[in-house]
């Protein structure tokens, strides 16, 4: 180690230039090798078991990637990439791994041949600007032209590579008709449709196909007390985040008493305190009251003599969505700013019915006709808890799909025909920029042939044979003008074949593929700008300086 390096050095490992290169490549493609194989329609699934033996049974992305234990910080950006496609977009989390670890491995090579990684980043960028020109001026394809069974389609191609694939029709057309529901105007011309709105619901037994969809907020409780009522119209509804008991005193609090008939007193404004707060909500024009706490049997009698349909035992975020949609407010104290218990008419969220239905075999609380927006509700059936657990995330995905088709009206044909069609048109491009870019444009299109090959390679078909006729049909779209409907062109995984998507109804939402390459782009960005890796260590002080600074010193 050189005398500066010392004077320099970190109390730590360091490891620098192409040594850490390497490194985050292979733990980048380590992360993609977990996910590559349950991509596609036909992809696997995978079984993780944590440390206390629960079971997950899943072949989405972000939760496989979520339930790993990842040390390596660049594959931890992987993983993090995962959650933000996820939460952006809501499906297309495998994709954007795969594409992001595939862009680093040929940017890898590049490096070793003597290319700065400064003239790939660059490369990169300009090549993901002109793949996202190119999808939105080419590839998209308007709902409004294709009509409402492109809506069914985009969620049928989502639920394809799910657990309930084999029922994709029937669980299409329930997520297109949920989404509907919840539909409302953004104060700007268009309209947005709020997916928490709808409040997903699992049940064991039965099979799959006797799921429901229910127009309304559903709620897995019951009523307090039997003889309250169950059906209440034009309900005004109090939503508490605290337990409505008999006031007690806290804990280490101790009262002095000398004189008997003072503890009767007490236990009596004990009393009273509790009646008190019921008849503030009651007086304020509540009839329903729905809390995240209990409800005990003096709070229950004032609500039975008083007509109001009580609920005991919420979830909190549930009653929070009730709130946004009913235009009430979740009141965690009666207490105002002065310290006196108020509860004001205002605070009350308004509906045009709350009712207790028997939903196959459970009750549950409908909570119908909310003031600020509508609310659906799915009630998924099914075998055990990891087959609910993966139909709820099958369900989340198909959701978040329709959702941005509906929000950007734009489709874009499925089975590797974007990809395909971006790398033909990119190679092409990259002849065009006459500077060091242009190697790493030919590279970024080289890795985007990734999705069809690993799709094609899952399905157990010959992805060599598949890829090179994608390529030359998309090849012909773009050289002559008489072939350009065959831009959509893509695989049939089932018969091992090249077909039209539009046709064959495999469409997924324009927006998903755009945010995709962008954030695979900046991901393999980020980690391709490391060129210095220093591991600290604090098991060592250096008292040279008297102080506690980390020293330059090798283990």
């Amino acid at each position: 180690m050189s005398a500066v390096q010392n004077l320099l050095s970190v109390a730590g490992q360091r490891i620098s230039g192409q040594n850490v290169r390497t490194q985050n490549v292979m733990a980048a493609s380590a992360i993609a090798n977990v996910v590559k194989s349950s991509l596609g329609p036909i992809g696997l699934d995978k079984m993780l078991v944590d440390d206390i033996g629960d079971v997950t049974i899943t072949n989405d992305g972000a939760t496989i990637l979520s339930l790993l234990e990842v040390e390596h910080p660049a594959a931890k950006v992987l993983v993090d990439l995962a959650q933000l496609q996820d939460k952006e977009v809501g499906d297309g989390t495998t994709s954007v791994v795969i594409i992001a670890a595939e862009l680093l491995k040929n940017a890898d090579e590049l490096v070793q041949n003597k290319i700065h990684p400064t003239s790939i980043i660059s490369g990169y960028r300009l090549a993901c600007k002109e793949a996202v020109k190119y999808i939105q001026e080419n590839l998209c394809l308007s709902v409004d032209d294709l009509g409402k069974d492109s809506i069914i389609n985009a969620a049928k191609t989502s639920l394809s590579s799910k657990l309930i694939g084999s029922d994709s029709d029937f669980f299409a057309n329930m997520v297109v008709d949920a989404v509907t529901i919840i539909k409302q105007s953004d104060g700007r011309g268009g309209f947005k449709y709020p997916v928490k709105a709808i409040r997903v619901l699992k049940a064991n037994g039965k099979s799959m196909r006797e799921s429901m969809l229910i127009n309304g907020f559903a709620l897995n409780c019951v009523i307090a007390m039997q003889g309250m009522p169950k059906y209440i119209k034009n309900a005004k509804i109090a939503l508490l985040d605290f337990s409505l008991q008999k006031a007690k005193m806290k804990m280490g609090v101790q009262m002095l008493v000398t004189d008997p008939d003072k503890l009767e007193d007490m236990r009596k404004r004990e009393s009273d305190i509790t009646k008190e707060r019921i008849l503030k909500i009651i007086n304020a024009g509540a009839n329903v009251i729905l809390t995240t706490g209990g409800i005990d049997e003096l709070c229950q009698k004032y609500c039975l003599e008083a007509g109001v349909m009580a609920v005991r035992r919420c979830r909190k975020i549930d009653l929070k969505r009730i709130a946004k949609a009913t235009g009430g407010q979740l009141i965690s104290s009666l207490a105002n700013m002065e310290g006196e218990e108020t509860f004001e008419a205002s605070m009350l969220g308004e509906a045009e019915e709350v009712v207790q239905e028997r939903v196959s075999d459970d009750e549950l609380i409908m909570v119908k006709g909310t003031k600020n927006h509508n609310s659906a509700s799915i009630i998924l059936r099914g075998a055990n808890e990891f087959f609910l657990d993966e139909m709820e995330r099958s369900l989340h995905d198909s959701l978040c799909a329709v959702k941005r088709v509906l929000e950007s009206k734009k489709v874009v044909p499925g089975g590797g025909a974007v990809e395909a069609a971006l790398s033909v048109y990119l190679e092409t491009f990259a002849t065009t920029i006459g500077s060091r870019e242009q190697l790493a444009i030919a590279e970024f299109a080289k890795s985007l042939l990734v999705i069809p090959k690993t799709l094609a390679v899952n399905a157990a078909k010959d992805a060599t044979d598949l890829v090179a006729k994608l390529r030359a049909y998309h090849n012909s779209s773009q050289q002559k003008s008489e072939h350009v409907a065959l831009k959509n062109v893509g695989l049939d995984l089932i018969e091992g074949s090249v077909k039209d998507c539009i046709k064959m109804g495999v469409l997924e939402p324009a927006i998903s593929k755009i945010k995709s390459l962008k954030f695979a782009t900046e991901a393999a960005i980020t980690i391709l700008r490391i060129d210095d890796l220093i591991k600290l260590q604090k098991d060592k002080e250096d008292h040279r300086y008297g102080g506690d600074e980390c020293y330059a010193g090798d283990d």
